[in-house]
């Protein structure tokens, strides 16, 4: 179960900085909200042992906070 949990973090890994190449054309905050959103999801996947639920949930959270960084109002 341990290697399960290893290599579900290790492809999400894999997946966010190949998904991360394509942020070139983004705005600072975009690319902020994507980085969020994928640090959350590793994050919360760990968190709770693999959960659907805490990988999304970590997702969302991480990407409002990526969002509201940097930002000036």
């Amino acid at each position: 179960m341990k290697n399960i949990k290893h290599l579900a973090v290790v492809a999400t890994l894999a997946t966010l900085t190949l998904g991360l190449t394509g942020c070139s054309g983004m705005s600072t905050q975009d690319r902020n909200t994507a980085i969020g959103a994928g640090a959350g999801a590793v994050v919360g996947g760990v968190l709770t042992g693999g959960s659907a639920v805490g990988t999304v949930g970590g997702a969302a959270v991480g990407g409002v906070i990526g969002n509201q960084t940097g930002k000036t109002n």
